[in-house]
């Protein structure tokens, strides 16, 4: 079940809720109970390596005389 970011604007703690995706926009209260609630952007780190080749000469801008 994926987890979702909130900040509380009235004490700033920030805390984590589990609920399904079809619940993402819901609001949720805050651990002291507090109503006034922000859901946070997350940043999905993306990481690995990739098989294929860099680009290299030809195309657009990349020595293929089109600029």
């Amino acid at each position: 079940m994926p987890r979702y970011e909130f900040r509380c604007r009235t004490c700033e703690d920030t805390f984590e809720v589990s609920r399904p995706m079809a619940e993402s926009s819901a609001p949720a209260d805050c651990p002291a109970g507090h109503a006034d609630t922000v859901k946070l952007l997350s940043a999905v780190a993306v990481g690995g390596t990739s098989s294929a080749p860099a680009p290299s000469g030809g195309g657009c801008c990349g020595g293929g005389g089109c600029c």
